[in-house]
């Protein structure tokens, strides 16, 4: 019996998905019929095992052995020898609007690929273009974000990692980004752009032992620690941080009398003991902040 059309079909589509061929040899419409079944299950069983968004997950997160790479990367037609750089994107709810505005941005044609973590988690995985730097990376960073929140409205926070030059180097660069997004997010919540390479004291004080920092907290406070300030007090402080000090600048910006300013700051000091005008002391009280933050952090978690 000749081959049927839709099986006919269903081999070339077997080829050209596995570069499979296959000789099929069918006596009746039945068995041409369970055949086109079988041959598109092992399609899409493929499709799963070689996807590319799911080779590119398990590679991030260290589910494929290093000497497995490059091959299965030129089975999906993948360079591994490209230079890329990762973007880490987290949104309440990563839905069909935003991954269609990403998809805008960044064509099929620019082998850009858009790789789900979690349901509020996105991986954007792009090829470094000659002559761009860490600076050019940066800017499509902040382009990513300004454009989801105007047209998704969508707010975003975005991470991005160091530019590496092959696949081999993903899972290190997912490391570094997912460490980025949650440091900043954690200590830096007023920014909505993460350099991997720019957390500050965040990523010790994300690294320091519990222990260690409960007594840092006692040593400063005292046996009676504060667990929080209010949002009031800490964006008063955060912006005279800001003002580098500055009480008249800072009273400028907050609409808000000198002598008021100077109030809530001597406030401060008769409940911790740092007088935040002082630059020892500012120090000092901003690190307490961030240390509090990450023990309120790992409590909840």
């Amino acid at each position: 019996m000749d081959l049927t059309q839709e099986l006919t079909k269903a081999l070339a589509e077997l080829k050209r998905i596995t570069g499979i061929t296959l000789e099929v040899n069918i006596d009746t419409p039945e068995a041409a019929e369970q055949a086109v079944i079988q041959i598109r299950c092992l399609c899409t069983a493929y499709k799963e095992k070689y996807n590319k968004s799911d080779f590119l997950q398990g590679l991030m997160t260290g589910g494929i052995p290093a000497y497995d790479i490059a091959e299965r990367a030129n089975r999906l037609h993948i360079n591994p020898d490209d230079k890329r750089v990762l973007f880490l994107l987290e949104s309440r709810h990563i839905d069909e609007t935003v991954s269609e505005i990403l998809k805008n941005m960044f064509p099929a044609q620019t082998k850009t690929y858009l790789v789900p973590v979690t349901e509020n988690t996105l991986a954007l995985l792009r090829p470094v273009r000659p002559g761009e730097t860490e600076a050019d990376s940066r800017r499509i960073a902040r382009t990513i974000v300004d454009t989801l929140n105007t047209e998704a409205l969508a707010q975003v926070q975005l991470s991005y990692s160091f530019i590496f030059k092959s696949l081999a180097d993903l899972p290190e660069a997912f490391r570094e980004t997912s460490l980025a997004l949650k440091v900043g997010k954690l200590f830096y919540s007023e920014q909505t752009v993460f350099p991997y390479n720019e957390l500050g004291v965040g990523r010790l004080i994300y690294q320091l032992p519990v222990t260690l920092c409960e007594n840092f907290l006692k040593e400063i406070f005292g046996p009676d620690v504060p667990e929080s300030f209010d949002d009031d007090t800490l964006g008063t402080i955060n912006r005279f941080f800001q003002n580098n000090l500055n009480i008249a600048e800072t009273s400028r910006q907050l609409h808000m009398h000198r002598n008021t300013l100077i109030y809530r700051l001597e406030q401060i000091e008769k409940r911790t003991g740092l007088d935040v005008r002082l630059f020892e002391d500012a120090m000092t009280f901003k690190i307490a902040i961030m240390v509090l933050n990450y023990l309120q952090s790992e409590r909840n978690h």
